[in-house]
């Protein structure tokens, strides 16, 4: 990707984080939440719904725009979007991009995202992660 738009969908259920494992690594970036570029005349919104689905099969919600970032690890822009979860089980549905998919505890993600999670998404997700 050149330094494009890209959405990440935040989207938490029982408590847990739902993160994919890339396939392919984007530096020391294996775990993330669903994302992936924003295509021409695609809202964020859309695009965090259509990733969460590409990526990890789930129907998602968009909620609220979380902020945005230049990714520290790939140099993207970065729009995080809080989503709710509809329907679907979460597994690997694009295997070119995705090796895995888990539904991970608030304790779990520092061991799976280096440097933690952007700063505003963190405070959001703060309190449902607590809840089971």
């Amino acid at each position: 990707m050149e330094n494009g738009l890209v959405a990440g969908a935040a989207i938490v259920h029982a408590g847990r984080l739902l993160l994919i494992r890339r396939a392919s690594p984007e530096g020391a970036l294996l775990w993330t939440l669903p994302s992936g570029k924003v295509d021409r005349g695609e809202s964020t919104s859309e695009a965090a719904a259509r990733e969460a689905y590409e990526e990890a099969g789930v129907r998602v919600a968009p909620l609220v725009a979380l902020g945005s970032r230049m990714h520290p690890a790939t140099g993207w822009r970065v729009v995080y979007v809080a989503c709710r979860l509809l329907d679907g089980t979460a597994h690997a549905a694009s295997l070119r991009e995705v090796a895995e998919v888990r539904w991970a505890a608030a304790a779990e993600i520092p061991g799976l995202i280096p440097g933690g999670l952007y700063g505003p998404a963190q405070a959001w997700l703060g309190g449902l992660l607590a809840r089971p």
